[in-house]
């Protein structure tokens, strides 16, 4: 339960239809099988304790007094395990039968949650047994001689607000107006759902998806359990589909007709940050709140973060993931041309990834506006560092492209200001490499001045997240079609475009780029090989873009970001890595907000974004001293 994450799981036991020991006895199995996987909450099928094809049984005495002895049986059993469990059980309430979700912990029950709506179309005929459980406040139930809660309940443990959950059942999903909605307004990040859902053609996919788009609305984790072998196949068949998502996406789905238990960690504080930060988001006061001490541990987690949060790792997805990203790209680029009548578009082409990106983005834009390629500029600006691979890259990709391409060479007018200003060309510090990315950028912007044109920024957003841009240099330009791609997306996009790419020329140029080291060129050159590797400097991308989207995406503490990073880059890194450079990620986050604040526009792309107009505002002279010691607490 450590930062928040909280193991659920969804499990379905085989059982016997009318048979409700022999059904407890399987119940029993599967709450201490989920206790040794370190579940800590843990959604049963709907009537489970009976089998939800009972018919007319549900009716007989028999069936409920043997029902209520499972119940009974299954509170002493499972006594002894640490799991918060939903169990479902047809129990009589004032002359009424309902179908109950039964919440029960260390051998009590906690509280009984009604099923509200109640189908009675198709193979359905509930409530020719089943009362209605709507509109009923807290109230209370007797359950094997004990009184107990009874209503639309949100459990909340004493020790942890966040962690909290509610009960709808079956068809209580699949109308519009979810008792889910109530519950998650009252407090409850999670959400458990014991169904009993048969199976025909193209459900389970429907099943699947309503379960997400549900835990995307509500801002919630949904642990769906349903129903599979045992039950009676007279006209249906159940599949036991059970499914754990979280913010709109599933964690774990079991394989259908397996009677199977599925589980991950949710992150209920994620949940909440998410919560939060949306204004639409309306939490009302809590009502019908129980409370339950079940003690916080450190879990071992089950959960898997991508090494590329910003990428599918699932190449066809991600390939799709690209061509809309390219496509939102050159519409934003379209519009910006098509407003400011630009006649040429000026990019600054070093022969390194962000602005072979740039440029196939602007080419894509030009025609897309059925303009000739030839209003597009590519510069090149070779200097102290500049090698022969990169300049070679930068004019064999404008010619490929069939672009206007220029060189100008800045080395006499850097080292004219070196003189105006004192600057030994000896002297290799930051002044000496700035000064050749502002000589660049007034280089580019006095061209596009010249030729009624705008300049196309080339700069990244982990760049921008990093401060790794001269101020008032590479850091500016007229339009940033960059702005909102990360190095890592920024590799793949250009990769992708290469992959498709036609042209055999263009294709092995973007190769080459794509094998050649990140870095600015702005240290002299060693023998023809780059001298000046990005990522030896600021740290490997692949890091810091994971730092990046969990700190901003879910508001992660840096104590939380670097126990899933050691987890996720375990065997790439060691953690004293991981450590040094998420302290220099705080670092150099705080320190160049500046930067940040006047950045040029740029259109998001994705659910990360840094400009200042848009989904980050923060401050330039805020403090990193509370995120950096919390991780000198951990190194210590």
């Amino acid at each position: 339960m450590k930062d928040g994450f909280i193991k659920c799981g969804a499990g379905t036991p085989k059982i016997v239809v009318g048979d409700c020991m022999s059904n407890a006895v399987e119940i029993v199995k599967i709450i201490e099988e989920a206790d040794k996987k370190g579940i800590k909450l843990l959604a049963l099928p709907e009537l489970c304790v009976s089998g939800y094809t009972c018919g007319d049984l549900f009716l007989q005495d028999a069936l409920l007094d043997g029902a209520e002895k499972a119940v009974e049986y299954i509170l002493k059993e499972s006594k002894k395990t640490d799991v918060v469990t939903a169990i479902g059980a047809p129990l009589r309430r004032r002359g009424k039968l309902f179908n109950c979700a039964v919440v029960i912990y260390k051998g009590e029950i906690l509280g009984v949650t009604p099923k509200i709506n109640i189908p009675e179309y198709g193979e359905f005929y509930e409530s020719r047994y089943f009362a209605c459980g709507a509109d009923i406040e807290l109230d209370e139930i007797t359950v094997c001689g004990k009184s107990a809660p009874f209503g639309n309940i949100v459990y909340t443990n004493s020790f942890m607000s966040d962690y909290s959950f509610g009960v709808e059942i079956c068809e209580d999903l699949w109308v519009a107006n979810s008792p889910s909605v109530n519950l998650s307004k009252n407090g409850a990040r999670i959400i458990l759902n014991l169904s009993a859902s048969n199976e025909v053609v193209g459900k389970s996919e429907y099943r699947r998806n309503l379960v997400s788009i549900q835990s995307g609305k509500l801002d919630c984790a949904y642990v769906y359990a349903s129903a599979g072998d045992g039950e009676s196949t007279t006209d249906v068949v159940f599949a036991g589909h059970n499914i754990i998502a979280e913010s709109g996406n599933v964690l774990s789905e079991s394989i259908l007709f397996s009677n199977s238990l599925v589980y991950n960690d949710v992150d209920v504080k994620k949940l909440s940050y998410e919560r939060r930060k949306k204004s639409t988001v309306k939490i009302e006061d809590e009502e019908d709140v129980v409370y339950f001490e079940q003690k916080l541990s450190v879990n071992k987690l089950t959960r898997l973060f991508p090494q590329t949060p910003f990428a599918p790792s699932d190449e066809a997805k991600r390939d799709e993931r690209c061509e809309l990203i390219l496509n939102m790209q050159a519409c934003g680029m379209k519009k910006r041309i098509e407003h400011t009548r630009s006649q040429k578009l000026v990019i600054g082409l070093s022969g390194g990834l962000d602005s072979a990106l740039a440029l196939l983005v602007t080419v894509k834009a030009v025609d897309l506006l059925g303009k000739d390629r030839k209003s597009v500029l590519a510069v090149t600006m070779p200097c102290f560092g500049t090698t022969k691979r990169t300049k070679s890259n930068a004019e064999i990709l404008a010619d490929g492209l069939g672009v206007d391409f220029a060189e100008v060479n800045i080395s006499k007018a850097v080292e004219q200001h070196f003189e105006d200003i004192g600057q030994s060309k000896e002297d290799l510090s930051v002044t000496f490499e700035n000064a050749q990315a502002r000589e660049r950028t007034q280089v580019l912007m006095d061209i596009a001045n010249k030729n009624g044109g705008l300049v196309v920024g080339t700069g990244d957003l982990s760049e921008l997240a990093l401060g790794w841009a001269t101020y008032n240099g590479d850091h500016m330009s007229m339009y940033g079609v960059n702005a909102s791609i990360p190095k890592t997306l920024v590799r793949y996009l250009v990769k992708y475009y290469a992959d498709k790419c036609e042209s055999q020329k263009v294709k092995d140029a973007l190769y080459d780029i794509l094998d050649t080291p990140v870095s600015p060129e702005l240290l002299p050159a060693q023998d023809e090989k780059i001298s000046q590797c990005t990522e030896e400097i600021v740290g490997p991308y692949e890091l810091h873009d994971f730092f990046l989207y969990y700190i901003l995406r879910w508001g992660y503490s840096p104590d939380k970001v670097y126990r899933i990073a050691t987890k996720t880059f375990k065997g790439k890194y060691n953690d004293e890595t991981v450590m040094r450079w998420l302290k220099s990620f705080y670092k150099r986050f705080f320190a160049q907000q500046f930067k940040r604040s006047c950045i040029p526009d740029g259109i998001k792309v994705g659910s990360v974004t840094l400009s200042p107009r848009g989904d980050w505002r923060m401050p330039s002279d805020a403090s990193s001293k509370l995120w950096l010691d919390i991780l000198d607490e951990i190194d210590k």
